[in-house]
């Protein structure tokens, strides 16, 4: 039986993994030079010289035409504005390059460019195509994306089951959106059998990568004692975390435990703050509001009769 009163439900809404529609500008870069490779450019980058970087990418360019990794950094320096100004249509022109070149990092931000700015069916499906082509090299962030579309699916119906498999794969390769992502369909049930336990288990490794969301998800299984022991200390320092990071929910959360004491000691001063805190990201509740007046003083107030 679920011990947090009927507002403290989490429901699935608004989860990060699963919001691709109005996607950000593309990821950062996640290759590295080749091995044994001394790459101006990319060193260049990372130290933040970007117009050297530039420089250098453009110089391999003229060189090879076909440098994918020079390619897809030009377009990185684009889309993020960096030592240039930012252009997010010359971004994608370069990751379609890059892709073109036969490059893995640049058929994902390729994708993942064409999926923004609500996409129509043709963009989707050549989004489709080069995430595949991504996701046949083992590219985590485009096998999470992959997973993200089947959710959509053009907006027809979801297909849970593909998009487990996805995010399944992305997963197992380290991507902490997909760990979250599937401890979400393991958590209500959808592409697969529901298991709180593989849930949890799931949202720990996406927790312990930082991931705010999971904390959450896997505080509220702690507390109610759903596919683990109930332990209401851990589930407080959990969403202690995620609040501290900014997350509005885990800030709400934490604000009821604290005003009523539960696994930690009562401070209704604390509890306010957090409140406070998740009001500025546009999260109201009366319930919460009443429980911290003088008139409420931390008591939880009683379900109105039906």
């Amino acid at each position: 039986m679920k011990i947090f009163p009927a507002p403290l439900v989490i429901l699935l809404t608004a989860a990060p993994a699963l919001a691709i529609e109005n996607s950000p500008a593309p990821p950062s870069l996640t290759v590295a030079p080749q091995a044994g490779v001394i790459d101006l450019a990319y060193g260049a980058y990372q130290r933040g010289e970007y117009k050297t970087a530039m420089a250098e990418a453009q110089k391999r360019v003229a060189n090879n035409p076909k440098d994918a990794t020079a390619l897809t950094l030009i377009g990185k320096l684009y889309a993020e504005g960096a030592g240039v100004v930012q252009d997010r249509a010359k971004a994608k022109e370069w990751f379609r390059r890059a892709a073109e070149a036969g490059g893995t990092e640049g058929a994902y931000l390729y994708g993942a460019a064409l999926l923004a700015n609500s996409p129509g069916p043709k963009e989707r499906e050549s989004a489709r195509e080069y995430l595949e082509r991504a996701a046949a090299q083992k590219h985590a962030a485009a096998l999470n994306l992959l997973g993200e579309m089947s959710l959509h699916n053009n907006g027809v119906f979801s297909d849970f089951e593909k998009a487990a498999d996805y995010f399944r794969r992305s997963a197992d390769l380290g991507d902490t959106d997909a760990k979250y992502a599937l401890g979400e369909l393991y958590k209500h049930g959808k592409g697969v059998a529901k298991d709180d336990g593989e849930a949890a288990t799931l949202f720990k490794s996406a927790a312990d990568d930082g991931h705010t969301a999971a904390m959450v998800e896997l505080a509220i299984l702690q507390f109610n004692g759903s596919g683990v022991p109930r332990d209401v200390a851990a589930a407080v320092k959990w969403l202690r975390q995620a609040a501290q990071a900014g997350n509005p929910v885990a800030q709400n959360r934490l604000a009821y435990l604290v005003a009523t004491g539960q696994g930690v000691d009562k401070n209704l001063a604390d509890a306010r703050h957090w409140r406070d805190e998740s009001r500025k990201a546009g999260l109201q509740d009366a319930r919460l509001d009443l429980l911290l007046s003088e008139k409420g003083d931390g008591k939880v107030p009683t379900e109105p009769k039906q």
